[in-house]
């Protein structure tokens, strides 16, 4: 594994590899978890890396799955030693289990397509905007809880402004988000304002969709598209729920998302319409 690969990743692809061993002897989780006396759920959790592995978990199912090549085993415990390690976002982990999932997914990830509905997409919020959203929607958490989510927000942004490696962004956002009024009407303007200058940067595309297309492809909600720089790890879609978040990998998922998005792009307004849209709302926020 390379050095440089986060942890959350590092977890991802273990999983990845314990399930490919587990198909390759036929054998079904619950089987698996009958033979160790776990759950189910521990065994599917270990394998979409949504659950920590111990070096432990790693001989164990290998000695389920029969695996004779002691390298190999090796080499999957020294994995699961270095998933174990701690990102920068896992100071955050608090907040939200979940979330801390998601930052390590997309810290590694080397493009996102966001579909965003409601509100601006969270990497290309001002921090003003960032605090008004969270306090909207998080109406009991504390001030200090708000500032501490709005730094994670901020330091996710960094990828963005990466010189060396950053990510490639394509945003849809629905004309909803624009006009919502969040915070006051100078924090939207500035928002807006700040969407207009990261669009020109040549690695972030963003699109309207303008309520005159009507019914559309998005309409059951925000969803987002993470691809990856490794072949071998497979694109996820990621649907963001008020308790629990859901991670899709299985092939005729990705392709049906995928689809959608390809519509979307397609009804929305390209980017140079878009700016002008934005920054026409702008001014009537300023108004």
């Amino acid at each position: 594994m390379a050095g440089n690969v986060n942890p959350t990743v590092r977890r991802r692809r273990l999983g990845q590899e314990l399930r490919r061993l587990r198909e390759d002897r036929g054998m079904t989780a619950e089987e698996v978890a009958d033979r160790l006396l776990v759950s189910q759920s521990k065994i599917s959790r270990l394998e979409n890396g949504r659950r920590s592995i111990s070096p432990r978990d790693v001989r164990d199912l290998c000695g389920v799955y029969e695996v004779q090549d002691k390298k190999l085993v090796e080499s999957l415990m020294q994995m699961a030693r270095e998933s174990r390690q701690q990102g920068w976002w896992h100071a955050f982990a608090e907040l939200s289990p979940s979330y801390s999932v998601y930052i390590g997914l997309e810290t590694d990830a080397s493009s996102l397509r966001v579909y965003e509905p409601q509100v601006v997409p969270g990497l290309l919020q001002t921090p003003e905007y960032a605090a008004a959203v969270i306090s909207g929607a998080l109406p009991e958490v504390s001030e200090e809880e708000v500032s501490s989510r709005v730094q994670v927000r901020m330091r996710r942004q960094q990828r963005i402004q990466d010189p060396d490696n950053p990510l490639r962004l394509w945003a849809v956002v629905d004309e909803a988000a624009l006009r919502r009024l969040v915070g006051s009407p100078e924090i939207m303007a500035e928002q807006l304002d700040r969407l207009v200058a990261v669009s020109r940067l040549p690695h972030v595309t963003l699109q309207v969709l303008p309520f005159s297309i009507g019914a559309h492809p998005g309409v059951n909600g925000q969803y987002t598209i993470m691809e990856f720089p490794e072949a071998t790890d497979s694109t996820v879609i990621y649907l963001e729920g008020g308790t629990s978040d859901l991670y899709l990998e299985k092939p005729h998922d990705v392709q049906h998302y995928s689809v959608m998005y390809e519509h979307l792009r397609a009804q929305a307004l390209s980017p140079a319409q878009t700016r002008d849209f934005i920054e026409q709302i702008a001014v009537e926020h300023r108004a």
